[in-house]
């Protein structure tokens, strides 16, 4: 006989598992004691929101599941937002929590969540969670723990809880003989063969298609089926802010991204469309300019055919012609297929390609323009010029919220091996520093950047001695405006000032935290940038040298351009829907 932690372990092990991310408490560290001798590295993250978000950076890396282990009450509630946050982007994690001994249910022992219902914590992550699970004995804990990885990564990828009585990882159990292993291969549903017939009659029909795809797309398989689908038909590609990426940003077909950040002309697009083909995509509310059929999208007469392996999104935001139910990949290829049996001969649609490129290279032109300013603070164009200028070509942008996430989606031209990792169903602020860390460890071959606002700096912290601790040569380039800026631009726009959302100190002067003498203290490397010159040298330095870096650079709060609409402004001005 053995423990059921060491049981435990072995399982996870045979999993393949590599990093558990997470913090230590009375009620898991009889887990972590059996994680010490095992190859399987535990990652000390300080806080359980960071941890979260650090195992979902690894899990968007590797496409496998983060695992997470948290402890009872505090401990698993400080991870909600990083949970939630994977769960709401599709990504697929295994939280581990400690809970109060089984016997003492009831009786209010230390750390108890009982307010409502005796031994209630499961219940907390009960909204966002795929399922959540209560072990109540040691036999169950192996195929719980089965159960968990294969409901975390099946169909539409999310987050799940397995919670177990502190005691249970103590009492004796049998060795763990891979009686529960993982399925050897995961089944994908695929696109029967007359709805994809439906689909390629409708594509070749139409006068004026388009394809809008979102991050449902990523896997390597899906993207070549959309791009050899689109280039034999011809069709433009928007894509969501989950999108980027997915295809090069130096496609001749790509338009960019709809919605509120969208460009005037991808709306030209989104709305003359006839038909639109929608893979793996939500239409989230930033993207569809708040579904209001004046801006982006406009179904009917637009016909939507909309593909997603989560029955729950089709149809939810717009009436759907044709819904189907599958794998991204798979529907694509089957559409595909179904187009090449009718027409063999590629389509071309005259000036369609010269006129996106027109589109795309003004954007990308204006922001190199804006980027050549010299002004200091820094512009936020010139920032990304820095970066697209210095950064290798396969860099991994892990960006925040603000201009870092949206400004980069909307005229960062992302080199093709490039990757551009943010939160998108939560805009979770925070996000960026640890999950960074998470991508790193699991690619630490690239240069890895956390390109963050210094309210998401601040907001987490403890990623920047997670770094250290872990050897992980994260840049952490800090857009320091001293301030909550997109929100502070909202609400200057809206109200005629901004209260709360500017950090200034007794005095009421501007106020920032040093970041750069917050890596050293951490035994990162610092980089004040103190002129428009610095920041690139910085970088150099950083990416030559590979360890954890902490680059604290001014910038002017400018505001990111919003050509396309969302209805807080209709709000905040007392327009109201009837």
């Amino acid at each position: 006989m053995t423990t059921a932690a060491e049981a435990l372990v072995a399982q996870l092990e045979s999993y393949g598992v590599e990093y558990v991310f997470g913090t230590c408490g009375h009620t898991n560290i009889a887990l972590l004691d059996a994680l010490g001798p095992s190859p399987i590295e535990f990652v000390i993250a300080r806080h359980e929101q960071t941890a979260a978000h650090a195992a979902d950076g690894y899990a968007r890396a590797t496409g496998r599941p983060g695992v997470l282990l948290t402890h009872v009450g505090p401990g698993m509630m400080n991870a909600v937002t990083g949970v939630a946050t994977a769960a709401l982007d599709s990504i697929p994690l295994v939280v581990i929590t400690g809970d109060i001994p089984s016997y003492y249910y009831g009786r209010h022992p230390h750390q108890e969540v009982n307010l409502h219902a005796d031994d209630d914590q499961s219940a907390v992550y009960g909204p966002f969670c795929k399922r959540t699970w209560r072990v109540q004995r040691v036999q169950d804990l192996a195929r719980v723990t089965e159960r968990a990885f294969w409901t975390a990564t099946s169909g539409r990828p999310g987050s799940v809880l397995i919670n177990v009585p502190m005691d249970l990882f103590s009492r004796p159990a049998r060795p763990y003989a891979n009686d529960h292993p993982l399925p050897g291969h995961l089944g994908r549903p695929g696109l029967d063969e007359p709805t994809a017939a439906r689909i390629a009659d409708q594509l070749l029909q139409a006068e004026r298609p388009l394809i809008y795809f979102g991050g449902g797309v990523r896997d390597p398989g899906a993207r070549t089926a959309l791009l050899h689908l689109a280039e034999h038909l011809d069709i433009p590609l928007a894509h969501s802010l989950m999108g980027k990426g997915v295809v090069p940003d130096q496609h001749p077909l790509l338009l960019g991204m709809p919605g509120f950040w969208g460009l005037e002309t991808t709306h030209e697009h989104t709305k003359g469309a006839d038909v639109v083909l929608a893979v793996g995509t939500r239409f989230a509310e930033t993207d569809a300019s708040s579904w209001e059929s004046a801006h982006t999208w406009n179904f009917p007469p637009s016909r939507l055919i909309q593909v997603d392996i989560d029955p729950a999104e089709i149809g939810r935001n717009y009436p759907v012609e044709i819904g189907a139910v599958a794998d991204a990949g798979l529907a694509l290829d089957a559409v595909d297929t179904a187009v090449r049996a009718r027409r063999r001969q590629a389509v071309t649609r005259p000036g369609l390609r010269e006129a996106i490129a027109r589109a795309r290279g003004a954007v990308f032109t204006a922001a190199q323009e804006a980027g050549r300013s010299d002004a200091f603070p820094l512009r936020p164009q010139r920032i990304l010029a820095d970066l697209r200028d210095t950064l290798p070509a396969d860099a991994v942008l892990v960006t925040d919220v603000g201009w870092n996430k949206n400004g980069v989606a909307q005229c960062y031209e992302l080199p093709e091996q490039g990757r551009f990792i943010t939160p998108g169903g939560l805009s979770t602020m925070g996000f960026g520093p640890a999950a960074a860390v998470g991508v790193q460890l699991a690619q630490p071959e690239r240069v890895v950047v956390a390109l963050i606002g210094d309210g998401g700096m601040s907001a987490q912290l403890p990623a920047v001695p997670m770094a250290v601790e872990q050897g992980a040569p994260v840049i952490f380039v800090v857009m320091n405006n001293r301030a909550h800026g997109t929100i502070a631009d909202l609400q200057s726009s809206a109200f005629g000032r901004s209260y709360g959302c500017e950090f200034t100190d007794a005095d009421g002067r501007p106020y920032s935290p040093d970041f750069a003498r917050y890596g050293e203290s951490c035994g990162a490397d610092g980089y004040a940038v103190t002129a428009p010159g610095d920041l690139r040298k910085a970088l150099e330095d950083a990416i030559d040298r590979r360890r954890p870096s902490v680059l604290d650079v001014p910038m002017v709060n400018e505001p990111v351009p919003t050509p396309g609409h969302w209805n807080i402004k209709d709000i905040y001005a007392g327009r109201f829907p009837a």
